[in-house]
């Protein structure tokens, strides 16, 4: 009896942020900068009684994808919700600037970021939201260089401040485990009730911000199966096909055309079948 093809795959979505960067750079050539025993952390969060990781959330490594240098950065699902605070927006903020020195200097680099966060982390307020506007900035300054690649895959999806980051991005890939928007579904739910959104209905979370909606809708360009080497593979290509003529952010007129079709009450099949038939 044949092995099920399901079984050899090797899921992306389970493995840590430290494994993602790694799965994404070629064999061999993990390099991480600032990791856990440089002990850089958040100075604020042990004062309001949370204990901080010493990496705060963030890795960050260079090494090559395609032969060609390379940065992954990766959010740490798993550590406050992936939630982005001072010292890992600087961190994330950092390394795109440090790519754009090196692309301005006639080095190239290619820059991948998997973004599993909730946004700005809450115990840190307005220094999360600062540090949000500078990795805003550096992605935008360095797209104009090389394609900047998102990977969006689960377990907490992108939402918040980073749910702008990913609408950034030069190409964003996705699975179906994984979820995009800019309020997380029980944000949604504590500020307008469940009348609104229940964020305990799965299936309807799914339909409206999960990874095979968001790129039927075009919010999203690639959608991969949870493979390790799938996602790795089309990262490689997403850098091969180079930057797109139009971000997907700069097309203001279509956007607000779309917005301006919008339902009164959008769901997931009425959004798709609104939307699937625009040129992107």
């Amino acid at each position: 009896m044949s092995r099920p093809a399901l079984l050899d795959r090797a899921s992306f979505v389970e493995l840590r942020a430290r494994a993602r960067a790694e799965a994404l750079l070629d064999p061999g050539t993990f390099r991480e900068l600032l990791g856990p025993f440089d002990r850089i952390e958040s100075p604020w969060l042990a004062r309001q009684g949370v204990v901080p990781q010493a990496d705060d959330g963030v890795v960050v490594a260079r090494g090559t994808i395609g032969g060609a240098s390379a940065v992954a950065i990766a959010i740490e699902g798993a550590f406050q919700g992936g939630s982005t605070g001072e010292v890992s927006g600087a961190k994330i903020a950092g390394a795109l600037e440090l790519a754009l020195d090196d692309c301005k200097a006639g080095r190239p680099v290619r820059p991948v970021i998997v973004l599993d966060t909730g946004g700005v982390r809450l115990q840190e307020a307005n220094l999360g939201l600062a540090a949000m506007a500078d990795v805003h900035a550096a992605v935008v300054a360095l797209r104009a260089h090389v394609p900047v690649v998102g990977v969006i895959a689960g377990m907490v999806g992108c939402f918040g401040g980073m749910g702008i980051t990913a609408g950034l991005m030069s190409r964003l890939i996705v699975t179906r485990q994984g979820r995009l928007g800019l309020n997380g579904p029980e944000v949604i739910e504590q500020n307008a009730g469940l009348e609104e959104l229940d964020s305990r209905d799965r299936p309807l979370i799914w339909s409206l911000t999960g990874g095979e909606q968001r790129r039927a809708v075009g919010l999203a360009d690639e959608l991969v199966a949870d493979d390790a080497d799938a996602i790795a593979e089309a990262v490689r290509k997403a850098f091969e096909a180079g930057r797109p003529l139009e971000h997907r952010s700069e097309r203001i007129d279509f956007w607000r055309d779309r917005l301006r079709r919008l339902p009164a009450e959008p769901t997931g099949p009425a959004l798709r079948a609104l939307w699937t038939g625009d040129e992107r």
